[in-house]
């Protein structure tokens, strides 16, 4: 279930076709040997119009559905990390039962997020700050939509399926 159950930020393969080779992942043509670019205006948002986006609506927020915006930049050989950016409306999930999953870097663009630990420890996360996410946290997810890049690692197997 791994992080497909929790965001589905990870699309698979899928992504890969879409990409131009000026974002095609390193992996697909040449074994990751070159450096993958993100420019400023695709940061700026221009890369979810560059480039053809997955996007999913999913239904397991506690505030109903929601949709989400995913264009997958690199993906490594072993399927094990991956980077992108990745948009979202407004969503609330809780990791109570099982954990977040995966390790994940995240820098926010655009809108935020609160994170409330099981501990009952709030972390509020908005434009320009950064956070990384254990594969063991746990707690509730709870965001009005934001924009991010992500680095996702995965040291128990691969990221799609």
């Amino acid at each position: 279930m791994k992080f497909a159950t929790t965001f589905a930020a990870v699309a698979g393969l899928a992504t890969l076709t879409a990409l131009t080779p000026a974002l095609a992942p390193a992996w697909a043509d040449d074994g990751g040997t070159h450096p993958v670019k993100m420019s400023k205006a695709q940061i700026a948002g221009q890369i979810f119009t560059d480039h053809k986006p997955v996007v999913m609506t999913h239904k397991d927020s506690t505030w109903g559905p929601y949709v989400t915006h995913d264009v997958e930049a690199f993906l490594s050989t072993d399927k094990k990390m991956d980077s992108g950016m990745y948009k979202s409306g407004p969503v609330r999930m809780e990791f109570k039962d099982q954990p977040y999953g995966v390790d994940e870097f995240m820098y926010f663009l655009k809108g935020g997020v609160t994170l409330t630990s099981a501990d009952g420890t709030v972390t509020k996360i908005g434009p320009g700050d950064a956070v990384t996410i254990g594969r063991n946290w746990k707690g509730v997810w709870e965001s009005k939509g934001y924009t991010k890049i992500y680095v996702i690692y995965s040291p128990d197997g691969p990221l799609s399926e």
